[in-house]
């Protein structure tokens, strides 16, 4: 398989206030709208808000969004209205996550990498 692009589809109960969640409040720019759906850039991906769904969402499913200062982050998102499902905090991993939800409930985990966690880290050994 030979991946071009990717993106995360999303069905919402009402799409109109999941498009104005993801673009006034996350703030998330968008790539393209069409007739019935818009899709945002996502980091390395797309966000695509499709259709119309009527199943009730799971804690199976989660958008991971890293953002450079998850203080800052939060702050703004309080200063629009959010609630935080979770407070930031450190992660036995060694993230630092905080959690928040759409407004169908989809979980969303708003990621920082601390400067010297290896995801940050050249782990390759010295030439």
């Amino acid at each position: 398989m030979d991946v071009l692009s990717s993106r995360i589809l999303l069905n919402p109960k009402d799409p109109a206030i999941t498009t104005a969640f993801y673009r006034d409040i996350l703030g998330l720019a968008i790539y393209r709208e069409f007739p019935g759906g818009t899709v945002f850039f996502l980091g390395g991906g797309f966000l695509e808000i499709v259709g119309r769904g009527e199943a009730e969402r799971t804690d199976d499913v989660a958008l991971w969004l890293q953002v450079r200062d998850l203080a800052a982050t939060v702050a703004e998102l309080r200063d629009k209205g959010v609630v935080l499902d979770r407070e930031p905090r450190r992660e036995p991993w060694g993230l630092d996550e905080a959690w928040l939800s759409d407004p169908d409930g989809t979980r969303i985990v708003l990621v920082e990498v601390p400067s010297d966690h290896p995801l940050r880290v050249d782990v390759r050994a010295p030439r």
